[in-house]
């Protein structure tokens, strides 16, 4: 048994942006009152007039699909109008952890179009392909000489920006790993999470892209709108602390080998929760079954971000599982409540005592109207809680309750994925993870 899961945690409503302008960090706390942006100073690029901003976001093969999933997500929750435009011969993209992306569009068909933010993901050898893109780079520098904004997390700052002879004088940040070829390019370095200087934005990891994205559409929209994205994501008020979890009634996770972990996806998915849910478990080597519940293997997730399946559900039931995990997203947790081959198979690893688990609206509209919280404490999504019949944990960001794990939001769903690893593996194998994600101090 794992020796993990600390009981002390942030309640919900507690937040914290964390971005860095110039060389001043900001970092404005809100605890036990609505999360406002009015004290982040303005900087010298100012949200624009116009209410239609347009954004362009590239991906490649090795792409790194939390940096890309969670920028496209948070900016269209933002409103922003999102072109995903793929820079290789086709719109399907093979990202990092065998996660395979689908474009809205190739990136020559937007060579004519005029975008208010370009901003590229990271990832590698993603961040590799995008710097060796000429297209790409033309439209960038375009983008810096015409004075609008552009922004690029993990490696692309050093990778591309750096190597495009972008970031020359200013003071930019990036993943640690890149730091020193950041610095070669004429940048001045900072290690904020964050930063901002002038009409660029940059950041250093996934564990640190939503507060990018969260930065990006204040840029674009103004504080208010960020202020409007960002509660409902829920993100961390300690970012960059180890992780807390609550653990209820403790027992062994048990795996022969290897973990065999099945998440199931659906049109309306809540794209964020599961991408990082697959892309962690990958990184610490689970074997990670994407099974579609509809008749397709290409689902159009919550935000419109369309993801391919690895297999349908038919197939992914001919196999046994160490753990079923649903992400959220209303439609996506509404198409899983109504598929009777994903309940039955719920219900038998529950009465196998074999891990399931839950996150946001899914445990509400999932696990609770099928019996599978009889007996358990659970924690989902802040609005939709009215709807547990126990309603004690609610509070907590991520509740272990014996053989399952249920969690808030998108802004908890590294802590719900790192729990899973916990749990698996041991505490140290999680911090290990969570590391090199920037989702705790490296």
């Amino acid at each position: 048994m794992s020796t993990l899961l600390r009981h002390v945690i942030p309640p919900p409503h507690s937040l914290l942006y964390t971005t860095s302008k110039k060389s001043k960090l900001i970092i404005p706390s809100f605890r036990n009152r609505p999360f406002s942006f009015s004290s982040i100073k303005a900087t010298a690029a100012t949200p624009m007039a116009s209410t239609t901003k347009k954004v362009l976001v590239p991906i490649a093969n090795g792409t790194e699909p939390i940096e890309a999933v969670i920028t496209i997500d948070v900016l269209r929750r933002g409103g922003a109008d999102v072109t995903v435009a793929s820079i290789e011969k086709q719109t399907r993209v093979d990202a990092t952890h065998d996660v395979k992306l689908v474009a809205d569009s190739l990136l020559s068909e937007c060579s004519d179009a005029v975008f208010d933010l370009i901003t590229l993901p990271g990832g590698l050898p993603g961040a590799t392909n995008l710097k060796n893109c000429q297209l790409l780079e033309k439209l960038v520098k375009k983008q810096v000489e015409d004075g609008k904004l552009y922004a690029a997390v993990c490696a692309s700052p050093a990778v591309a920006f750096g190597s495009w002879g972008l970031l020359n004088g200013l003071r930019a940040t990036c993943h640690p790993l890149f730091m020193d070829e950041l610095k070669s390019s004429g940048a001045i370095t900072v290690e904020s999470r964050v930063h901002e200087e002038g009409n660029v934005v940059t950041s250093r990891g996934p564990g640190t892209t939503m507060e990018f994205a969260v930065a990006l559409v204040e840029k674009l929209f103004g504080k208010e709108k960020a202020d409007e994205v960002s509660g409902p994501l829920g993100m961390r008020s300690n970012h960059g602390d180890e992780y807390s979890i609550k653990e209820l009634n403790p027992m062994q996770w048990t795996f022969d080998n290897v973990p065999r972990v099945l998440v199931p996806v659906a049109n309306g998915t809540e794209e964020m929760e599961a991408i990082i849910i697959i892309d962690i478990l990958r990184r610490a080597k689970v074997n990670v079954v994407v099974a579609s519940v509809e008749d397709n293997l290409e689902i159009l997730a919550s935000r419109k971000v369309k993801l391919e399946a690895d297999m349908l559900l038919d197939e992914a039931a001919k196999l046994s599982y160490d753990l079923i995990v649903l992400p959220g997203g209303l439609g996506g947790a509404q198409a899983f409540a109504k598929s009777e081959q994903l309940v039955n198979m719920l219900k038998k690893q529950r009465e196998s005592n074999r891990p399931y688990g839950a996150m946001c609206a899914s445990p509400a509209l999932v696990l609770e109207p099928h019996g599978l919280l009889k007996g358990k404490k659970a924690t989902a999504f802040p609005a939709l809680c009215n709807k547990l019949s126990d309603p004690s944990e609610i509070e907590n960001r991520v509740v272990v309750d014996g053989n399952l794990i249920t969690s808030r939001g998108p802004g908890s769903t590294m802590e719900f994925a790192l729990g899973m690893v916990e749990k698996f593996f041991g505490r140290d194998k999680a911090l290990e993870l969570a590391k090199p994600l920037l989702f705790t101090h490296p």
